[in-house]
């Protein structure tokens, strides 16, 4: 895409025109001890970043010495250093600017105390006294825009950088830090993530909500969240390197009302036993409340970063379809989506919750008809599918659809109703893993 920005600001004068030079030029900035430079790359052209001398870190994951790193456009970060360093960029910047008041003392803090736990609970399952412990259950909670996935990628950077191989989990299904918005998931982190790349996909576990709030169908989201700690937990058994190192869950930012139900059902169904509030005294006193009569759970208020920006509707929508966007294309526009064409008969299609309503007939007297949250019916194909974002289920029979996860997505470019054709972006080439796919109010329009 051209740098379409670049023109406003020259029409504006020479001023103008010398400050957007500036900004794109190569320039050096020295770090002070625990201080950090944050960055909002340009909307339109990539940032290329290095760290000089000195050591330093984005959420969490050492940068490379020497080594350039190339940022996409309009990706928001920032880089820490605990005991000095410079940076040097090459490329433009909507922002950048240096801050030496930050929380990453308390963060860390935090980290050190699960580190702790970690050890006590692979010291305690190694011997036949006690082969349950359980390593930190971390669940990330505080009102949108707080920094709750920042804050969950440094504690399993932090962890992954100490051998441990957390399990992350993401119930934010209005962003995404896994997949694509619409789910909720969950993958072990071996390695600290990668500053540009993200989190790895190697082995994702991904249950297909459809839509970007709970508020749609809260039934499905509260099924999906106890589908997904069910597997986790069968895994955990199994497995005693995988539960010493326990999880970090991140949640949405719907913390009232229904929200705030979700939350404690959350915190409940994985057995979180560490909970995290970020930037809210409110909210805080409410979970130590309802909490206390819990054992072995902490609630700890941590502050937020003066480095998060709050985002608006539009923004965050925005931000929705870049990630839907990545997903087939990748974050550097790496990857190569195929184009498919199926029939109608080769593709079948269902919802989740809706469908038809018991007649009033049926109903005993003065009883409403109410749509079953959890009902599968299927979805005749037609012009409405376009630009859909659908996922591909593993389930063996439609009535598995709710309790299986999912292969991936596909997105729906085209629909030729005379010939019973639709046409379909899919990562890769070839048959789909499965003929069931799943239809929620996920939509994407590729530009």
């Amino acid at each position: 895409m051209a740098y379409a920005g670049a023109a406003m600001g020259i029409a504006g004068g020479g001023a103008a025109a010398a400050a957007a030079a500036a900004s794109s030029s190569i320039k050096q900035v020295k770090l002070e001890r625990e201080s950090e430079l944050r960055i909002e790359v340009a909307n339109d052209t990539p940032l290329r970043l290095r760290l000089l001398n000195g050591t330093a870190e984005i959420f969490g994951t050492e940068l490379p010495p020497e080594m350039w790193l190339n940022f996409p456009p309009r990706l928001k970060f920032a880089v820490f250093t605990w005991y000095g360093a410079t940076i040097e960029m090459d490329g433009a910047t909507e922002t950048d600017y240096t801050a030496d008041e930050t929380p990453m003392v308390s963060y860390v803090n935090v980290h050190a105390v699960l580190d702790g736990r970690r050890k006590l609970a692979k010291a305690s399952s190694s011997s036949a006294a006690d082969s349950t412990q359980q390593g930190p259950r971390v669940i990330v909670v505080g009102p949108t825009d707080s920094g709750k996935s920042t804050l969950c990628r440094m504690l399993l950077s932090w962890a992954a950088k100490g051998a441990w191989k957390p399990t992350f989990v993401d119930l934010d299904i209005g962003q995404g830090s896994i997949t694509s918005p619409g789910c909720i998931a969950a993958t072990p982190i071996e390695l600290p993530i990668d500053p540009v790349e993200g989190i790895s996909l190697d082995m994702p576990l991904v249950y297909f909500y459809g839509h970007t709030t709970p508020s749609q169908n809260v039934d499905l989201y509260k099924a999906l969240v106890k589908e997904l700690a069910q597997i986790l937990e069968k895994q955990f058994t199994g497995n005693a390197e995988s539960r010493a190192s326990g999880m970090v869950i991140n949640t949405m930012g719907w913390i009232e009302g229904v929200g705030y139900e979700l939350l404690l059902h959350a915190i409940d169904t994985f057995n979180a036993n560490v909970i995290l509030v970020l930037g809210q005294e409110k909210l805080f006193s409410m979970l130590r409340d309802v909490l206390r009569s819990k054992p072995n759970v902490d609630v700890v208020k941590l502050q937020k970063s003066g480095g998060v920006v709050s985002r608006n509707a539009k923004f965050r929508q925005k931000s929705r379809s870049y990630k839907i966007r990545e997903y087939f294309y990748g974050i550097a526009n790496d990857l190569s989506p195929h184009s498919n064409i199926a029939n109608f008969s080769d593709l079948l299609i269902y919802r989740v919750g809706g469908g038809p309503q018991a007649p009033r007939s049926a109903l005993p007297i003065g009883a409403d008809p109410v749509a079953n949250p959890l009902r599968v019916t299927p979805v005749n194909i037609d012009r409405d599918l376009l630009h859909v974002v659908l996922a591909v289920s593993y389930a063996q029979e439609p009535d598995q659809i709710v309790s299986s996860n999912v292969a991936g997505f596909i997105y729906i470019t085209d629909i030729d109703l005379q010939r019973r054709k639709v046409t379909y972006l899919s990562p890769t080439a070839g048959d789909l893993p499965s003929k069931y796919l799943v239809m929620g109010t996920l939509t994407w329009l590729e530009t």
